[in-house]
């Protein structure tokens, strides 16, 4: 279909959806694991059509203790050597780590052009981000953009002020830190799959974290499920994520729960069939309210549909042919 305008000139306003990502955050730190994280990324990219991963190389567990410069070394070269048009990241120390510095440096000062953002763990304040942007910016990478990982209580009450920051991507949670920060007064089931959706300390802070990333327009990043092997937990955690507590991004640490998150996050058929034909018909009207199936649709549904689609888009699911070409 032809159209007079592209949705992404007419729907403007909403605070939800300024930064697109991939729904999937994959970490690796072992040398072999980070080497076939990256080629599962590129098999995927060509199977759904779209990048459905990024791929954070891990220093702060990653890298040995004592060993943590030759481990930069390796994610550097990792990082250069990896295809054109992979999305790779990495997860650098904490700024109160004695490493912190030397990652940033040498990592983003040799490969930072290949990087499509840097993780910085246990983010407590604004300042943590300052001093991460100053040192990038030093690093020749003035662009690069931030992703946090808030692990506290302290940093979950200053989740709006840190989302709020220009450099700043997506919020992480971080649960086993979150829970193990509160001194025992959580119980371990706090870090389980089911723990982490029903602990009310836990269930508030997730929703914090959703809350100040969608009032400031950046993505919320769910964090692990340890029970890897699980599919079926891993599955309904994702769901849950995604349709409960407005999560629209999430991490794995196993390839194989790569596809169950993808597919999770993804919006089903029949609701990408009726994103198409609110917006087929709304361009044809210029945008003008319509009508559709008995309900009567304006630019506020309007946004929300087209968002569906480039959600599905995103994840590679099949788009209906009159609104294919709006991607192409």
């Amino acid at each position: 279909m032809t159209h007079a305008a592209h949705p992404r000139d007419v729907l403007l306003g909403a605070q939800a959806g300024a930064v697109v990502l991939p729904v999937c955050d994959h970490y690796s730190g072992v040398e072999a694991r980070m080497r076939k994280s990256l080629a599962l990324q590129a098999e995927l990219t060509a199977e759904f059509g779209a990048c459905v991963f990024d791929v954070t190389l891990d220093c702060e567990d990653g890298a040995p203790v004592g060993g943590e410069a030759e481990h930069a070394a390796l994610v550097t070269e990792l990082a250069l050597s990896a295809p054109a048009g992979a999305r790779v990241a990495v997860r650098v120390h904490a700024v109160d780590h004695p490493a912190f510095e030397a990652d940033i440096a040498h990592i983003v000062g040799k490969a930072g052009a290949r990087l499509c953002h840097v993780m910085l763990p246990k983010v407590e304040t604004v300042a943590d981000l300052d001093r991460a942007a100053a040192l990038l910016d030093a690093a020749g990478a003035r662009d690069l953009p931030l992703h946090a990982l808030i692990e506290s209580p302290a940093a979950v009450h200053r989740a709006f002020d840190i989302a709020a920051h220009p450099r700043l991507q997506s919020l992480s949670f971080g649960l086993m830190d979150f829970v193990s920060a509160h001194g025992g007064a959580i119980p371990s089931t706090g870090m389980s799959s089911q723990g982490q959706f029903s602990h009310p300390l836990v269930l508030r802070a997730k929703i914090e974290i959703a809350s100040a990333c969608h009032a400031h327009g950046k993505v919320p990043a769910h964090g692990v499920v340890t029970e890897f092997k699980d599919v079926a937990t891993l599955q309904a955690a994702a769901r849950r994520a995604a349709h409960e507590l407005g999560f629209t991004r999430m991490w794995s640490i196993h390839p194989d729960q790569i596809r169950p998150i993808v597919a999770a996050f993804a919006p089903a058929a029949d609701e990408v069939d009726e994103a198409a034909t609110v917006i087929e018909r709304a361009a044809a009207a210029a945008w003008a309210p319509v009508q559709v199936a008995g309900r009567l649709h304006d630019r506020a549904s309007y946004r929300y549909y087209w968002q569906v689609l480039e959600r599905a888009q995103r994840t590679g699911r099949r788009l209906p042919e009159p609104v294919h070409a709006l991607f192409t």
